[in-house]
């Protein structure tokens, strides 16, 4: 089946998927997401992000450092990352985060960001090759990469939290950020983001 028909069959079949899970709301933690930060922070961060998108790449390649050195490492703020894939060569390398350790998913996260202009291609089988080559690098097998990339249930899992993000927040573009709860639309520079954090943590 050709990749794009086959990303779009599972996104709808997502939609009814969503219908059993929404009981939970999208702002608890779940035991698959993955975090950094003090759990007990008083400021959380949820990110809903597309690995094929240049602006998420932004945040991550020029800001991210920061909100992390002065909010995550020092306790104030605690960052979920959630997939938000716009197009299959994003859905794949959200797969394959799914299927490395946590302790070096944040790393690889932000290569996928780096070298995006790398992997994300107009062909998909370009695109996946090319993402092969990366995690390969990593130590990634071949066949534990394919494994990855093939697993029906992580595609729903992942396309189900789409559309929970969808229903509650009506988040359509990426990057988009709850910030204890509140939404924050598209990249903003460090700046910006410092001043709704203090805020919250004056009040």
């Amino acid at each position: 089946m050709n990749n794009i028909y086959k990303f779009i069959i599972i996104f709808f079949i997502s939609v009814s998927l969503f219908s059993l899970a929404n009981g939970k709301t999208i702002l608890e933690i779940s035991e698959n997401d993955f975090v950094i930060g003090d759990e007990n922070a008083p400021i959380t961060i949820i990110e809903y992000s597309s690995l094929s998108c240049n602006h998420c790449a932004s945040f991550h390649n020029d800001t991210l450092g920061y909100l992390k050195k002065e909010y995550v490492d020092t306790g104030k703020v605690k960052i979920v990352f959630r997939d938000f894939p716009f197009n299959y060569p994003a859905l794949l390398g959200s797969m394959v985060l799914r299927c490395i350790p946590n302790e070096v998913k944040y790393t690889y996260m932000n290569v996928l960001f780096q070298l995006q202009k790398q992997w994300v291609v107009g062909e998909n089988a370009k695109s996946t090759q090319e993402l092969f080559k990366i995690m390969q690098s990593g130590g990634m097998t071949k066949l534990e990469f394919d494994t990855c990339i093939n697993n029906i249930d992580l595609e729903n899992e992942i396309l189900t939290g789409v559309m929970a993000a969808q229903n509650k927040f009506n988040i359509r573009s990426t990057p988009s950020f709850l910030i204890n709860g509140g939404l924050v639309e598209g990249n903003k520079p460090i700046k910006e983001f410092r001043q709704i954090l203090d805020k919250i943590l004056s009040e």
